[in-house]
């Protein structure tokens, strides 16, 4: 199961099916860095049991989910949007996909009851990768590499069935191992 392309930002890492980690079991990690120094990503299926106003008290009404972006800098707080037009800020990091943007407007406009919760996914913490480890992991066949997916799988709310959806979209070569067990003792 080799990962056909290169990581590159806007691109997923999809875990393979018998990853143990418990950080990356059965995750999607959408790609927003990828330098010689490194990569940083988001586990974009992994919500926590928080919601954005357990984080940011003055937005007491945000009800927003928050994920679990990875196990590196945990008490930070990230963000994925598709409302430029609202917001006016973020990197765009896939088509339609934008990472991050000026803060402070945001609160406004989740106050205000602008935005909506398809528009935007939370975040705390993200996934980190050295130099070399990435390649390495890959090198390993941990991880698939994609960019075979809409924009509506990152703000999907399925977390239970994106990594099986995302590996079926890889196509019928791959389109198998959505069907493996979590555990292989268990088949």
């Amino acid at each position: 199961m080799l990962s056909r392309l290169e990581p590159s930002v806007g691109k997923l890492l999809i875990s393979e099916p018998f990853l143990m980690d418990p950080n990356f079991k059965r995750s999607v990690v959408l790609i927003t860095e990828h330098q010689d120094e490194g990569t940083v990503g988001f586990i974009l299926n992994q919500r926590s049991a928080l919601v954005l106003s357990d984080l940011i008290p003055e937005l007491d009404k945000a009800d927003f989910p928050v994920y679990i972006g990875g196990p590196v800098g945990t008490d930070t707080v990230h963000f994925m949007h598709r409302c430029y037009d609202k917001l006016n800020g973020g990197e765009e990091i896939a088509k339609g996909v934008y990472w991050g943007g000026n803060f402070e407007a945001l609160k406004i406009l989740i106050s205000n009851g602008f935005i909506q919760a398809s528009e935007i996914k939370f975040f705390i913490g993200y996934s980190g990768w050295g130099v070399e480890q990435l390649k390495d992991e890959l090198k390993e066949n941990t991880w698939i590499v994609s960019d075979t997916y809409q924009a509506d799988v990152v703000f999907s709310n399925d977390e239970e069935d994106l990594w099986r959806e995302v590996i079926i979209n890889l196509g019928p070569k791959y389109a198998h191992v959505s069907n493996f067990p979590s555990n292989p003792n268990l088949n």
